[in-house]
């Protein structure tokens, strides 16, 4: 039996989900509507492909450490140009950045949302083992006065 919560609104999505790599698309499906529900489908793509990375980290993690409790999406707007998306799981370990070589199959997650975020961070406070891996994105387009800072 799998337990998924989907809960939705223009502001905010959270979705729980079994560990397993099935759920990355579920995952990206789940932000890309909070982004066509709130407008801003200029995000998608980055938005999209950041998630698939931390999602794929956290299902990962938990593979690796026999983790078998869900893995939690939060995605919100924390103000009205600022997209928060934060992916929780229980295995033991923080994720880090790393620059794999160029025929490595994989650790290119965390290099990859270093540089597509706005802001980024893993913190590990909260119920529970485990870590929260986050990162935001500004939507410069939607935003006057990130404009004028921007050109200024």
């Amino acid at each position: 039996m799998v337990n998924l919560l989907i809960k939705q609104s223009a502001d905010l999505n959270a979705l729980v989900f079994p560990p397993h790599p099935a759920w990355v698309r579920t995952a990206r499906e789940t932000v890309r509507n909070l982004l066509a529900v709130s407008g801003r489908h200029e995000l998608a793509d980055t938005v999209a492909l950041l998630t698939s990375e931390a999602v794929t980290n956290a299902i990962n993690a938990c593979a690796d450490k026999g983790c078998t409790t869900p893995v939690t999406l939060f995605a919100g707007w924390t103000d009205p140009h600022r997209l928060r998306i934060l992916i929780r799981d229980e295995a033991p370990g923080l994720p880090t950045v790393r620059i794999p070589a160029q025929d490595d199959e994989d650790g290119r997650g965390m290099h990859l949302i270093s540089h597509g975020a706005d802001a980024w961070g893993v913190c590990t406070h909260g119920p529970g083992p485990g870590k929260a891996t986050w990162f935001e994105l500004v939507d410069i387009l939607d935003s006057p006065t990130d404009i004028q800072e921007v050109l200024s």
